[in-house]
């Protein structure tokens, strides 16, 4: 059974004790949710505006990177189609984050700044960006040689871009020759020579070039570079396998 104050003086010792103790129990739990709700009432308005000021903040970094990331795309000659496939991430998916229509998860965010080779600071940076600068090393920079050992490229083209773009520093010994199979369709070589002379044969049509003359050629058929003089050549080589489909 169940007392109350009006029964407590006819309560036995014990009874009395239990009393009270859940009386103040009780009163510490009231005053607790009392304070609780007290507090709560307080902190009511710098709750909303807090979570307001998150909500901007989130809405400001979602549109920084979506920016960003469109940016990139665009810098790297990048479809959404192929920074999907590059990245893993739905094409829908991108087309929104750059539309600032969705707030990505980390996941995704990281997914494409390993297809943009970025690093995931540098996709949410919400300043300007700073310099980009890299060098490499005369010791670092690879170099392939040719069958006949007397002709070598070295690659001064970033790595990332091997796939579409490539950059070479060609050098050819007199009689060098450097024998190339076709590269993907629609892909056009440029060789700017500044030093000698050298032949370019693509599926049998020739034409030389001079030291401060660039020759730009197909190079989605078998094409063959040559040094035909008696002195060393020297050459930029810009291949670019994503160019458009020449008729």
């Amino acid at each position: 059974m169940t007392r109350d104050s009006s029964d407590k003086a006819a309560a036995t010792p014990e009874e009395r004790v239990r009393y009270f103790e859940r009386k103040r129990i009780s009163c510490r739990f009231d005053s607790e949710r009392t304070g609780a709700a007290k507090a709560l009432g307080m902190m009511g308005v710098e709750g909303q505006d807090k979570q307001k000021m998150l909500e901007a903040g989130a809405l400001a970094l979602s549109g920084q990177l979506g920016a960003t990331v469109q940016r990139l795309r665009k810098a790297y000659n990048l479809s959404l189609s192929e920074l999907s496939h590059q990245s893993g991430v739905a094409k829908s998916i991108i087309s929104q984050i750059e539309r600032n229509e969705t707030n990505p998860t980390l996941a995704t965010i990281w997914r494409l700044a390993q297809a943009l080779d970025v690093s995931i600071e540098r996709v949410l940076q919400t300043t300007e960006e700073e310099p980009f600068l890299e060098k490499t090393s005369k010791a670092d920079t690879p170099i392939l040689v040719s069958n006949d050992g007397k002709c070598r490229l070295a690659i001064i083209g970033w790595i990332k871009t091997v796939e579409w773009l490539q950059c070479y520093e060609f050098a050819a010994d007199p009689g060098g020759s450097l024998e190339s199979d076709a590269h993907q369709r629609g892909s056009v070589e440029s060789l700017s020579v500044r030093e000698g002379e050298l032949e370019v044969e693509v599926a049998g049509a020739k034409s030389s070039v001079k030291a401060g003359e660039t020759l730009r050629y197909r190079c989605d058929k078998p094409h063959v570079i040559r040094n035909l003089g008696k002195t060393p050549a020297q050459a930029t080589m810009v291949c670019i396998l994503k160019a458009a489909a020449m008729e």
